[in-house]
């Protein structure tokens, strides 16, 4: 007698939670900071996350240099989500560059500076840390700093231009042609007591990780810093820095209330087409989101047509929020091969046929997504015409 199953208890209920899986999630503010320090308890070349000042001073010591440039990261307002500090056994090249590797394993950090190092040399190995990581697929961009004690003249721009990336073609040269370093100009800067010189490139980046992505860093507050009204840039050398791709440090006269502003907003490069912060941190960010909303169909999506239109699904739930909170103008999705699956079978060409096997035979597809980006106004031109 063939043994059947009862029917109790009836109903026979199985919960499938695979539909909860969160998407990975990557914050967009997120810093560190490899300096030099005098007590506290961190190890060398360890990231340490520090929540406060006082968690910093206790880490690596009140009167720590790594210290003082945590403390303007944190005044900054909105500031980072995240702030690690890295202990530097040293000044050299090879420590310098034993503290940013430290870094390489944090798949969360999007901005890398060095407390209060303004020597091109070691700043070359910041460049290179973060462009390696971005290559890598850990996006992040560096920020240096102008020697705030190079004495005024009247060949600044060019002397503090040639300091950082030579005409010559000799000596380091910071210039990231893959728009992956920020370089901030801030003329006698101290911190705002006035006696003790500031890490603007620091608190620059902490001020820059506090806004989102997309908001231009054009005319944004930078605290904690002060400049003396006879140090701070001239026209012409505001427009030369900012042609130079330098961002000078700028106290406005027609923004109420006075206090320091980013007078311009590219990164340090010489790609033309990634000229401005916000373009790389939104690109930086959707490439992440993309990653993170897609990894869930690798393996179980299908080489079909009704496979490849979930593939296509997805990215569109990523892009859409984006869309709708005007972080992008607009977007559009294309999967050639979904095209062509879309073709009634016996209306397809040899051609149609044989990308088709190519595709599943690799179990490779190509997908093209162009998005519309509407970047800040940075320039008004307005012509004034009086009139009796």
């Amino acid at each position: 007698m063939p043994t059947v199953a009862a029917a109790f208890p009836f109903i026979d209920v199985t919960v499938d939670t695979s539909a909860l899986r969160p998407a990975a999630q990557r914050s967009p503010g997120v810093i560190a900071v490899a300096g030099l320090t005098t007590g506290g308890d961190a190890a060398a070349n360890v990231p340490v996350v520090c929540d406060t000042i006082a968690d910093a001073a206790a880490r690596f010591g009140a009167s720590s240099t790594l210290t003082a440039s945590l403390t303007l990261a944190f005044l900054q307002n909105p500031g980072p989500s995240k702030v690690y500090g890295v202990k530097l056994a040293s000044a050299s090249d090879t420590d310098v560059i034993a503290g940013l590797d430290a870094l390489n394993a944090l798949d969360d950090v999007d901005f890398v500076s060095l407390a209060n190092i303004i020597t091109p040399a070691s700043l070359v190995k910041l460049k290179d840390h973060v462009e390696t990581a971005s290559s890598a697929g850990h996006k992040r961009i560096g920020v240096a700093m102008i020697d705030p004690a190079r004495a005024k003249s009247s060949t600044y721009v060019t002397d503090a231009v040639n300091a950082v990336h030579p005409t010559s073609g000799t000596g380091p040269d910071l210039m990231s042609s893959v728009s992956r370093m920020v370089l901030i100009a801030a003329r006698s800067a101290t911190l705002a007591d006035g006696t003790t010189s500031a890490d603007t490139a620091t608190a620059a980046m902490a001020a820059i990780a506090g806004l989102g992505p997309s908001v231009s860093i054009v005319l944004k507050p930078i605290v904690g810093i002060t400049i003396p009204l006879q140090s701070q840039f001239t026209s012409a050398e505001i427009k030369g820095l900012s042609e130079a791709n330098i961002i000078p440090i700028i106290q406005p006269a027609a923004i109420a209330g006075g206090g320091l502003y980013f007078g311009e907003g590219r990164c340090f490069t010489s790609n033309a087409s990634m000229l401005y912060v916000d373009i790389v941190r939104v690109l930086d960010d959707i490439d992440f989101r993309i990653r993170a909303g897609l990894i869930g169909l690798v393996g179980d999506a299908r080489i079909t047509r009704a496979g490849l239109t979930t593939v296509r699904s997805a990215i569109q739930g990523i892009l859409g929020p984006l869309e709708r909170a005007a972080v992008i103008d607009a977007f559009d999705v294309q999967i050639p091969l979904l095209d062509t699956l879309t073709i009634p079978e016996t209306a397809r060409s040899a051609t149609d046929k044989n990308l088709i096997v190519t595709a599943r035979a690799n179990r490779s597809v190509d997908l093209f997504v162009s998005i519309t980006y509407g970047p800040a106004v940075h320039r008004l031109r307005v012509t004034l015409q009086p009139k009796f």
